[in-house]
């Protein structure tokens, strides 16, 4: 259902990203792997070499409006089109209130909030003109309720679950579905934390949540899916 559809994954360079454009190559899609760093360029090497015939590498900030212009505009050089935008770039940690500095408030909401914004903002036109498209945002299940000793975090995950319903919204009447999938704990990079650890031997693993993201995208056109919340068993949180 996917083949030959092509997508954009920010935040592609390890962990849940990386994965995502791995199950996308599984299902045929022509891929648009984005990162900040120079190891974007690796992973879409690394991809070509394991048999992916159509993928490119952009390295964006998807913070900065003109880095995101350039990765829609790389993508529609080299497909012609974009049907799926992947959000996953984001940056999160934990911290009592009283100890986060604006500096980071800034950089957590520029990556998290804005970044959102600006990649879903400069694929609208692209898919308002072909009536259909799918954006997909990894948001958290903290989207939904609150949690101590992270409250930029959070306020992030809120601020991108109300833009993400609005816009589902705005946008429905060209054929575009907006959808956030949230997870609970991952066995990731996510805080500055090591994956694979012992300690994470329970909780989600990234193909869980890319396979969501494939299951999303794969719905049929009359179908929209506002929203994935999934947990790993092994934890506790508040019904909501």
């Amino acid at each position: 259902m996917l083949k030959d559809q092509v997508a954009i994954v920010t935040g592609a360079s390890r962990g849940i990203g990386r994965e995502i454009t791995e199950q996308f190559a599984k299902e045929n899609v022509k891929l648009a792997v984005v990162g900040s760093s120079e190891q974007i360029h690796t992973v879409a090497k690394e991809l070509q070499e394991s048999g992916v015939e159509h993928v490119i590498s952009v390295q964006a900030d998807v913070s900065i409006e003109e880095d995101v212009q350039q990765m829609v505009e790389k993508t529609i050089a080299a497909y012609g089109k974009i049907d799926i935008l992947v959000n996953n770039a984001g940056v999160g940690f934990f911290k009592p209130t009283e100890e986060v500095t604006a500096a980071e408030w800034k950089h957590i909401f520029d990556v998290n909030v804005q970044g959102v914004f600006l990649s879903s903002k400069a694929v609208l036109p692209t898919m308002k003109s072909q009536k259909f498209g799918t954006i997909i945002t990894i948001s958290s299940d903290v989207a939904r309720y609150t949690i101590p000793n992270a409250s930029a975090y959070v306020a992030t995950k809120y601020a991108v679950q109300g833009f993400c319903g609005s816009l589902a919204q705005e946008v429905r009447e060209y054929g575009i579905r907006v959808g956030t999938i949230n997870p609970g704990m991952v066995d990731t990079y996510f805080a500055d934390s090591t994956q694979g650890l012992p300690e994470k031997e329970d909780w989600l693993k990234v193909e869980d949540i890319a396979k969501s993201v494939v299951y999303m995208a794969s719905a049929p056109k009359h179908m929209l899916i506002d929203e994935i919340k999934i947990h790993p068993f092994a934890q506790q949180y508040p019904i909501a």
